[in-house]
């Protein structure tokens, strides 16, 4: 196989565009890269089309020539239906091609195709992408956790680069979905965790924006507090993601948990959240609908009425691009947004800070727990403490509590097989419930 990176005139085919695959598309024409494109809905193409993109009737057609092939789809059957076939995208891949695979999938998915590409001479990748921010994809913010050969994945890095701020070479193929499906499980728990703490505060008359504002300045803090919770504010529940999307990831994160002997209590019960946010809501509607569960048993609502996240997946589809960003101290990019609340706060009794409190505490020790059940997973793939902690760091589920255990969570000695899986939890945390039963 050849060793040497593609020049940025070379033809690469992208199958999918979508919210994550658009603005992928778009870096990579801005780096001068020639893009063939084909959508399983056409519509989704047209703004990469008009930049320079050219569209084709057929993956085959997008993807024949090309040296570089890469999907961004839904869901697994898609995946599969796209690049297999007369019409599909290996049809046309020419031999020492690379398929790059950016969808969060099941890996024996993956497997399969990678085992039929290569009978015909095809190279794959599996590169599922985290956000480093809300819709950090937009900017090219966004961390690739690869799987595959890695003289495969050293010819693509300038492509990843290109697309994202970081990519990892975290094993073979399968490694790398099973990486993402860690990191979403901590950013899923923290949105539902953190819906619960927010309505159970409006039930006790604190308004809710102050109550994020108190979670976002305390050690509770997370990406699905800062950047995520404000779509519930604002009652959009984040349109840049689906229910569907989120309860298949929780899915294929309990059948790898399944598959590696590893319990995962607090993930089991997510998976239960959205599981039933599934079954009552519209499977295109907003991910972060499954906290209408606990705005239900609560009988609260968490919109503040006149607010509108300051971001184009809110309430405001016509709010402008992201202009100004920030750098934490980790280094992490994200944007820097002006929250305007048009209600003013209100003094808060001594029992309803004490909630506040209390609530923060809980949140933490959520953050906690699922890190370490994360941890869990990661071990059981073979993974070193070092390489787990990285693609958390670098991720949409970073936390405050896994930024300020650094030493502890990267620590080797940590990886004992005897010791590796924590000990089963008694109790779920109450912040996370399925909402089947009556609340106390």
């Amino acid at each position: 196989m050849r060793s040497t990176r593609f020049r940025n005139t070379e033809r690469i085919g992208f199958i999918g565009s979508g919210s994550m695959g658009r603005p992928m598309i778009a870096k990579l024409l801005e780096a001068g890269y020639l893009v063939d494109v084909y959508d399983i809905d056409p519509a989704a193409a047209k703004g990469v089309v008009e930049k320079g993109a050219r569209w084709h009737d057929a993956p085959r057609d997008a993807s024949r020539d090309c040296e570089i092939v890469i999907t961004c789809l839904p869901l697994p059957r898609d995946v599969f239906d796209n690049m297999m076939g007369e019409r599909g995208a290996l049809a046309g891949m020419p031999p020492d091609s690379i398929w790059i695979d950016t969808s969060t999938t099941d890996y024996h998915n993956t497997l399969e195709i990678a085992r039929r590409a290569a009978a015909i001479g095809v190279h794959s990748l599996e590169a599922p992408v985290s956000n480093l921010s809300h819709m950090g994809v937009d900017f090219a913010n966004v961390s690739f956790f690869v799987g595959g050969q890695s003289e495969a994945y050293g010819r693509c890095e300038a492509v990843l680069q290109t697309m994202g701020a970081m990519s990892f070479h975290v094993g073979d193929i399968g490694q790398g979905q099973s990486v993402k499906l860690l990191t979403n499980l901590l950013f899923y728990a923290a949105a539902v965790a953190s819906g619960d703490a927010l309505c159970r505060s409006v039930r006790d008359a604190v308004p809710a924006q102050q109550a994020w504002r108190k979670f976002v300045g305390s050690p509770a803090n997370c990406v699905a507090i800062e950047q995520f919770a404000p779509f519930l504010l604002d009652g959009s529940y984040d349109r840049s993601c689906t229910l569907e999307i989120t309860v298949k990831d929780m899915g294929l994160t309990i059948q790898l948990a399944d598959e590696l002997g590893v319990g995962l209590p607090i993930g089991r019960v997510v998976e239960k959240c959205y599981s039933q946010a599934g079954r009552k809501f519209d499977r295109y509607d907003n991910h972060l609908r499954v906290v209408e569960l606990a705005q239900v048993a609560f009988g609260v609502r968490l919109q503040v009425a006149g607010y509108r996240a300051p971001s184009k997946y809110g309430a405001d589809p016509a709010h402008p691009p992201d202009q100004e960003f920030l750098t934490d101290p980790v280094g992490r990019i994200k944007p820097k947004r002006e929250h305007v609340f048009p209600l003013d706060d209100v003094p808060l009794s001594d029992i309803q800070i004490c909630l506040l409190e209390s609530l923060a505490g809980e949140l933490t020790h959520v953050n906690r727990l699922i890190l370490d059940e994360a941890f869990d997973l990661g071990r059981g793939m073979g993974l070193s403490n070092a390489l787990i902690y990285d693609v958390i760091t670098w991720s949409v589920g970073a936390s405050a509590w896994s930024d300020s255990h650094a030493q502890q969570y990267s620590n080797e000695q940590l990886i004992d097989s005897a010791g590796a899986i924590a000990p089963p939890l008694t109790t779920v945390p109450h912040l996370i419930c399925p909402y089947t039963e009556e609340l106390s």
